[in-house]
């Protein structure tokens, strides 16, 4: 469970990198909010860090990285 500050950056974050993706494409929004949730569980909290992790999110999987 996360602070209220914490909690407030994490969604001001997700607002962010969601911005362009409709309410209802539920999938990656879903798969944006859980990276958000992994990286601040690992104790990253950098404003900058968390939104690198939420673009990096929405890009699509490929088989040479």
């Amino acid at each position: 469970m996360f602070d209220s500050v914490t909690t407030a950056l994490l969604r001001a974050v997700f607002e962010e990198v969601c911005e362009n993706i409709p309410v209802n494409e539920t999938g990656a929004r879903t798969h944006v909010a859980s990276k958000l949730l992994e990286v601040a569980a690992q104790g990253h909290f950098s404003k900058d860090v968390l939104r690198a992790a939420g673009r990096e999110a929405l890009n699509p999987p490929t088989m040479w990285r």
